[in-house]
């Protein structure tokens, strides 16, 4: 396909499209370095090789599956012109962001108190590094939520029908892409000592 054909709009869609991606890539490649520097680091005589993840971010990981699954639900009523279901998802999706923030800091809070804080005396190299993985992906998280609410006002300006929906499906990628990122994140941190 040559990506120099098209209506301007065909073309601007593209780019769009193509800019999430080297977004999405780059961010594959900055989890990719801090996942393989906790390898790296784990050899160290300070590592902790028996702690458990807080059952907090087993519950978080559960939520942010249902989230994936709620925003898809909502893409697909937005296809069938279904405006009450979209809105209805598109909110399911928002609240489950929410929740698995809330229990991202559930988690952090089981880990301060098993005596692990971020930094300082009573830091661990091994907590920093589940503090810093968790607290970048967060910020995702967030940006997916800003991406979300933008994409429900443009819901609610009635912007977007089955064939029109190009800042629906954008959101919808990432947001996805921020759900499978925290799974991987999650199975790593769980299995890798």
């Amino acid at each position: 396909m040559d990506l120099t054909q098209g209506t301007l709009e065909e073309k601007n869609n593209r780019a769009k499209k193509m800019m999430l991606w080297f977004g999405i890539i780059s961010l594959i490649m900055s989890f990719a370095g801090w996942t393989s520097a906790f390898v790296v680091s784990s050899s160290r005589p300070d590592w902790l090789k028996d702690f458990q993840l807080p059952n907090a971010f087993i519950v978080s990981t559960v939520v942010i599956i249902l989230s994936s699954g709620s925003f898809f639900l909502a893409k697909q009523a937005l296809k069938k012109d279904k405006k009450q279901l979209t809105t209805l998802w598109l909110f399911v999706t928002l609240i489950l962001g929410c929740v698995f923030i809330f229990n991202q800091f559930s988690g952090f809070q089981q880990i301060i108190d098993l005596g692990y804080n971020f930094t300082g005396p009573t830091s661990n190299v091994t907590m920093s590094y589940i503090y810093l993985i968790a607290i970048v992906h967060i910020l995702h998280v967030v940006v997916g939520l800003i991406c979300l609410l933008v994409v429900i006002y443009n819901h609610f300006k009635q912007k977007y029908n089955a064939s029109k929906m190009l800042g629906f499906e954008l959101a919808s990628t990432f947001w996805h892409f921020i759900d499978i990122l925290w799974v991987y994140l999650f199975l790593f941190l769980y299995f890798i000592r």
